[in-house]
């Protein structure tokens, strides 16, 4: 036993007994510990965290621990949740914590660190949307005190000094904060006596105050005092207790998370790049045209702009590259979109002359893709050619060129071989197929005989930055947050497959089951990732890919967010995306179907085709139809031949018999026929592991499954259930845990989810749990028992809209369904009358009031939704205004507003009338829910303005609280 009497007091260090307390729940097995940036807090290896001992403190479970550090000590830190052998199972959301212990505090004393666990939401005002737009002011006010000082002393033994800490988003100059309590050096409840913050920086108000140790339990609520009148915070009075468990500390920091207020709420609109009109675009909206955009986001009341993809799709040189979500680069910004009249100010008249005659020639209703994209070209290399030297060689340029080399050089390269071998399938490029640092460096080498070409994709894309930039920091300024989109996949035949071909499953193809927008799913043709590889560097590729979208965007969407959970893979081979498995999953073993009496896989996962089926779907002509596709393996039992055993194989042996006259009909008819046997299965087999199987989607809908006997039908539809709806939650909770903190930790952009579809139980408390806001389209209700969602019911992490780009809008969707328009009228504009067949204005301002007025963080519109407030600008079909369809891999991706932007900044009428409906947008809803704006009156309103005047029959609903950004609301 050593002996400590060896040792003088200045033998020892000074040190600080520091104590971590965070409320938190766990579950059975789970643990919490701190781990953090300093060698005595684990230097971030969470296996040599400080691991915290659980407490019950009345309804509250408390983690508590300490550990000795030296005077002056700081450190990062942050909590984890882990198991038995101290692996993580969760962690806080948001930046790391910052321990930096005041000089006040003396050898020999106790600080205890109150602190409260960090969700995701709770780091939505630090996001750049709020930081650098919407709340700029806020969080550029002039520092009061910095964090980490300390202004007042201990007098004596009794008393503690309570640091108190809020975070206060969005707060309004010249406004103050104060906190009040049963203390008296926090008033004794008295506002006038209560204790004032001040501004420490990244929207935290910070004071310091003794408490003495007869006034505890201490109660205390913040509140903000602006001309003139105090605002106290919702929700019950704070409390601090002094834990039995150990000495009274002398120090309390307390960490209070967010101000409790009504949370801020706004609205914004929705139009793809491409659809924008602006008197100075070629034959297609700009990135130059955003700042009008952003002028009339503004008149109108608006806080956001939501876009598409913005990317280069140039891959197959026709119409085709007008679908958004197949980029030939993640990192490069799509040529289409640039304003060549701004390439330089020294454009020759002649050159001039051309643009004009090319505006002219391009201003149709709908984009020309081609034409637009080669008009373009052709008239930036002319200028090019005029100005490389100057450009190339001055020093925005070089800044540019260093900053983005990394993916603009194998962009340009693959451009010029693109069309030097005229196909994007790398694959056909002889002795380039495969890339490699050498050859890339002498293909973009300034001895290269094609240089000037490679610099041409360069000096493009320099410009199309500078034009993007001008318009993302012209929004910034005017608080308006410009919101990108993030696609789920890359086109397999793309600079990222190329140079990343290990991070994909090139025999693979990405999809979507069948949902909302196709009964027989969807197939995106991507290929699929390959997750295990990515996770190898951390997921880089992701990494660069969001820190490069956030130079322009303080917002995105994520796009099909489900992906990141787990994705709907398809066989390269398959054309439809019904038949496809999720990856990952855990299937269903052939021992597992073996033990439940299932035993003839090769019948169940084989198409199951009788003679019968084929007399029922070709008739007369299904002796034809056999000979040509089909082999008869058994009496009356058939199978496909080998030519023709896949989706893509049957289209192009059915190409080709149309073109001989082999057969007669209509071929879209007879492949879907022909697809419908080759689906009609009940088990996929497992391409990796034969003894494994999936269920096919819907294979209650099979006529192979309806011949089974009843036993096998029961099982195979309790598995069926087992499979797609409890045995995957787990493992597609861990995935997406894994993947996407990466994301949202790789840029301060704000981000929204896409999460519609088959949605999995697990996806919701994913997203709340990291700070991801969700989609809610009142067409599409999440709950099985709604055929309209209600808005009012919406929780605060949510976008709302009444239609997006993958279906019709609003104003069609109303005209094309009467009976649906009759429910709608009755359900939701609670009227028994007969609704208008046309979608007359009125009806638009009920639908948009009604979303402005949910609880959702933001309301978003369509543009057509938006401009259908006016019958001036329905005069055109509203089938022409939807921009995708989604049934159709091949739609073409061209519609555009029919109206300038300059027009619509001149119609006075329209921006009142929508400025008036989103009043309010973007401050206290408290503000706009007066009686004269509640439902009632909507449904007076509605009533003047649709020519039935209907009523409503029913009481309004109640107003449903929105959630606070706080964790201890």
């Amino acid at each position: 036993m050593v002996d400590l009497g060896l040792f003088s007091a200045d033998d020892t260090m000074k040190s600080v007994s520091v104590t971590f307390r965070v409320p938190y729940y766990t579950h059975w097995g789970q643990s919490l510990l701190v781990c953090g940036s300093e060698p005595l807090l684990g230097s971030w290896n969470v296996k040599k965290g400080l691991l915290l001992s659980p407490w019950h403190n009345g309804n509250e479970l408390i983690w508590r621990g300490s550990v000795e550090v030296p005077t002056g000590f700081g450190s990062e830190y942050s909590y984890y949740v882990v198991d038995d052998e101290k692996n993580v199972l969760r962690w806080e959301m948001g930046k790391k914590r910052e321990l930096l212990l005041p000089d006040g505090v003396q050898d020999g004393e106790a600080v205890e660190l109150h602190d409260l666990w960090q969700t995701g939401s709770d780091m939505l005002p630090s996001r750049s949307a709020f930081k650098d737009v919407i709340f700029y002011h806020s969080y550029n006010l002039d520092i009061e005190r910095p964090l980490g000082v300390l202004q007042n002393k201990l007098d004596h033994k009794g008393s503690v000094l309570v640091h108190f800490r809020i975070c206060c988003p969005g707060i309004e100059e010249d406004t103050s904060v104060y906190v009040i309590g049963n203390s008296v050096n926090l008033g004794q409840w008295k506002v006038q006596d209560g204790l004032k913050l001040n501004y420490g920086g990244k929207s935290i108000w910070h004071a310091d105050c003794v408490i003495q140790k007869d006034d505890f339990p201490l109660k205390y609520p913040f509140l903000n005092f602006f001309a003139g009148n105090f605002s106290l915070e919702i929700g019950p009075n704070r409390e601090l207790s002094m834990d039995t468990l150990s000495a009274q500390p002398k120090y309390i920091f307390l960490s209070d998370g967010m101000l409790r207020e009504m949370p801020w709420r706004g609205a914004g609109v929705a139009i793809p790049m491409f659809s924008i009109r602006s008197e100075d675009d070629v034959g297609v909206g700009e990135f130059l045209d955003l700042k009008l955009l952003v002028d009339w986001a503004v008149a109108s009341g608006f806080h956001l702009v939501q876009l598409l993809p913005i990317n280069d799709t140039s891959v197959h040189g026709m119409w085709w590259d007008s679908y958004p979500y197949s980029s030939l680069s993640v990192f490069a910004l799509h040529p289409l979109y640039l304003r060549i009249q701004a390439l330089s100010r020294n454009i020759p008249d002649e050159i001039k002359q051309e643009i004009l005659k090319e505006k002219e020639r391009l201003n149709f209703k709908d984009v020309d893709y081609e034409a637009t994209m080669a008009a373009k070209l052709s008239i930036a290399k002319k200028i090019f050619n005029l100005e490389k030297d100057l450009i190339l060689e001055s020093s925005s340029f070089q800044n540019f060129f260093l900053e983005n080399k990394d993916w603009l050089k194998p962009y340009a390269a693959f451009c010029f071989l693109r069309d030097f071998f005229e196909t994007s399938d790398h694959s056909q490029w002889g002795r380039f197929s495969y890339f490699s640092e050498n050859k890339l460096e002498k293909l973009v080498s300034k001895d290269s005989l094609h240089y000037n070409t490679i610099c041409f994709h360069f000096y493009i894309q320099y410009h199309l930055h500078l034009q993007l930039s001008e318009a993302a920091n012209y929004a910034r300024r005017k608080g308006v947050v410009l919101k990108g989109d993030l696609p789920i996949g890359v086109d397999r035949n793309s600079v990222d497959t190329w140079v990343y071909p290990n991070l994909f499953r090139m025999n693979t193809s990405t999809g979507a089951p069948p949902d909302y927008f196709d009964k027989n799913g969807q197939n995106w043709g991507f290929p699929t990732y390959n997750w295990e590889e990515m996770l190898k560097d951390n997921y880089a590729w992701w990494r660069a890919r969001l820190t490069q979208m956030s130079k322009y965007f303080t917002a995105y969407r994520i796009d099909h967010i489900l992906g990141f959970f787990r994705i709907w893979e398809l066989p390269e081979h398959a054309m439809t995306g019904l038949v496809g498995k999720f990856r990952p999953s855990i299937p269903l073993s052939q021992e597992e179907l073996e033990r439940e009496g299932i035993w003839d896989f090769d019948r169940l996962s084989r198409p199951y085709i009788l003679q019968e089926h084929l007399e029922e779907k070709f008739g007369s002509s299904w002796t034809v139809v056999a000979s040509n596709f089909l082999n008869e393996y058994q009496k009356q039992c058939y199978e496909f031949m080998q030519d023709c055993n896949t989706e893509k194989k049957i289209d192009s042996k059915l190409k080709y018999c149309m073109e001989n006259s082999l057969l007669l009909g209509s071929k879209d008819k007879l492949r879907r026929d022909l697809f419908d046997l080759l689906q009609n299965i009940v088990l996929i087999r497992d391409p990796e592991d034969p003894r494994k199987f999936h269920p096919r989607f819907n294979l209650e809908d099979t006529s192979s499954f309806k011949n089974l006997d009843d036993h096998s039908k029961n099982v195979l539809r309790r598995l069926y259930y087992d499979y797609y709806f409890h045995r995957q939650e787990s493992l597609w909770r861990q995935n997406a845990l894994k993947t996407l903190p990466v994301l949202l930790n790789s840029s301060d952009m704000l981000a929204c989810g896409e999460d519609l579809g088959l949605i999995p139980s697990c996806v919701h408390p994913v997203m709340q749990e990291l700070g991801l806001i969700g989609l809610r389209i009142q067409r599409m209700p999440g709950e099985s028992d709604l055929e309209f969602g209600i808005p009012s019911q919406y929780s605060y992490m949510t976008v709302c809209a009444p239609s997006c780009h993958d279906c019709s809008t609003f104003r069609a969707w109303w005209e094309e369904d009467e009976d649906r328009r009759r429910r709608f009228f009755k359900d939701v504009v609670c009227s028994n009358k007969l609704p208008p067949s046309r979608c007359v204005p009125g009806i638009v301002h009920f639908v948009i009031r009604q979303h402005v007025e949910a609880p959702s963080m933001w309301a978003i519109f369509p543009l057509q939704d938006l401009l259908a407030l006016k019958e001036e600008y329905t005069a055109r079909p509203a089938m022409e205004e939807t921009i995708n369809d989604p049934t159709n891999p091949k739609h073409y991706w061209r519609y555009r507003l029919h109206v300038t932007l300059e027009s619509l900044l001149n119609d006075q009428e329209l921006k009142s009338t929508i400025k008036d409906l989103v009043r309010g947008s973007g401050s206290n809803p408290a503000k706009w829910s007066s009686p004269e704006g509640s439902y009632s009156c909507l449904m007076r309103d509605l009533s003047h303005r649709i020519q039935n005047k209907p009523h409503c029959n029913q009481p309004p609903p109640a107003p449903h609280p929105a959630a606070g950004l706080s964790q201890t609301d």
